[in-house]
């Protein structure tokens, strides 16, 4: 690189921001997070080869090939101080201080520090949510520090579910099947004129939702978040199973019920005895099946699957576990956290003998995807 557009003490930081004021001048919409990443990108590369920083913009500041040419044009105005790169005489080389602002602690400035700083140009404030940021980032890879973040949005998670027609009746306006009681009833009021007819409707009840989560070793950097998800669910809305499957069946309705996170997890931990353990997802589900599933529990309900798909057991004997499953209840949703995983495919022998008997097959990852989860629930 041959030269830099301002002198400046505060670090590169500063020379990416800039340069991002330059490309939204120019047209181009940078949201903060591609801004973020930028940052990232130079401090990974540095700013002494003028190749690196070219490619550390064009991989984190585009998404279209179409502004590469007002991309090239911003870059040597910035970067390579050429004036003539651009068209718009207005755009003015200026310094750029950031004020980086992650969250707001409630702590005061230091003694003899009011929070304010003379500076020569222009303050840009970046403010971002760590929430916003953790929303989207894969459960394996959090720290222990990012887990406790994710574990309070967790606890926040609203699960609505479906509803079904229940036998119970209630009043409405609508023209359906008439209430003869109330009809007469009024007819009375009236000298016996049924003047005013009553009608009655089915009501609705929340559909079951059982849950059934893989605890197997295959599972153990996803189950312990996902788990939070479960007891949320059972806390949050009436008519919810909680399940655990790995060498054996573990109902944990009960011990997930406590408004208490951690009392409800400590419980939970007590009562799993195969947790990180084999896996023989087949068999589990056919114990489900024998001792709750045919006898009322998956009747009508729905049912989802937290699991990676790996089985060490019989394929047929999943495929025929499935079968009885989905022959029973509402609708049968899998959610496997490896397949947001690039060039994903259901390979593994248990999780192909599931797949045609499966109504959903999504991502479970991450907070946004079990976002996605609740929605699908809705249905």
């Amino acid at each position: 690189m041959t030269a830099t557009p301002i002198e400046t003490d505060f670090g590169f930081e500063h020379f990416a921001i800039g340069f991002v004021d330059i490309l939204r001048r120019s047209g181009l919409v940078v949201p903060v997070g591609r801004t973020l990443t930028y940052i990232d990108a130079l401090a990974a590369v540095g700013i002494a080869n003028e190749r690196d920083v070219y490619w550390a913009g064009r991989a984190t500041l585009l998404d279209r090939p179409e502004d590469t040419l007002l991309y090239d044009a911003a870059f040597r105005y910035w970067w390579l101080q050429d004036s003539r790169a651009l068209r718009d005489e207005a755009v003015e080389i200026e310094t750029v201080t950031v004020a980086v602002d992650e969250e707001d602690d409630g702590t005061d400035e230091p003694d003899g520090q009011d929070g304010e700083q003379d500076h020569d140009g222009d303050i840009q404030e970046v403010r971002f949510s760590a929430a916003e940021v953790l929303s989207s980032k894969d459960f394996a890879e959090c720290s222990e520090a990012e887990l406790a973040e994710i574990f309070a949005l967790m606890e926040v998670l609203s699960i609505a579910g479906p509803f079904r027609e229940s036998r119970r009746q209630k009043r409405t306006n609508r023209r359906q099947r008439p209430d003869l009681r109330r009809t007469v009833q009024l007819a009375l009021k009236s000298e016996g004129e049924p003047i005013r007819r009553a009608f009655v409707a089915h009501g609705e009840r929340p559909r079951r939702i059982v849950f059934l989560l893989d605890v197997s070793g295959s599972m153990e950097a996803y189950a312990r978040t996902l788990i939070r998800f479960v007891h949320a669910s059972v806390i949050g809305r009436g008519r919810v199973e909680a399940f655990t499957l790995g060498t054996r069946l573990t109902r944990l309705t009960r011990e997930l019920s406590s408004r208490n996170p951690d009392a409800a997890l400590l419980r939970a931990s007590a009562a799993v005895a195969d947790w990180s353990g084999g896996t023989r997802l087949g068999e589990s589900l056919g114990l489900f099946n024998d001792e709750w599933g045919q006898r009322g529990m998956a009747r009508g309900a729905v049912v989802v699957i937290l699991s990676d798909g790996w089985d060490r057991g019989d394929p047929e004997v999943m495929a025929e576990q499935m079968a009885r499953l989905h022959r029973v209840a509402h609708s049968v949703v899998w959610v496997n956290p490896l397949k947001a995983s690039p060039g994903y495919a259901p390979l593994a022998a248990g999780m192909a003998a599931a797949l045609p008997h499966i109504d959903q097959f999504i991502e479970g990852h991450s907070v946004d995807s079990l976002h996605n989860l609740a929605r699908v629930l809705l249905h």
